[in-house]
């Protein structure tokens, strides 16, 4: 007993979050995408050799 009122809750706020429209900061979203920060784009030598043992690898090995 008592779950009644809990699942009500959580139905109300499924409800809410499918159903809103948040406003949304466009000019935030693009200073941040557009930051220059390029650490992540950036491949090392590491990557590198990553690519060369799975292009070694065969699928039909077994």
């Amino acid at each position: 007993m008592g779950r009644g009122r809990a699942k009500a809750k959580q139905t109300k706020v499924a409800r809410e979050l499918k159903y809103s429209s948040p406003n949304t900061d466009f000019d935030a979203l693009q200073r941040e995408l557009g930051s220059g920060d390029d650490r992540f784009a950036a491949r090392s030598d590491d990557d590198d050799q990553v690519d060369a043992r799975w292009a070694e690898y065969s699928y039909d090995e077994r």
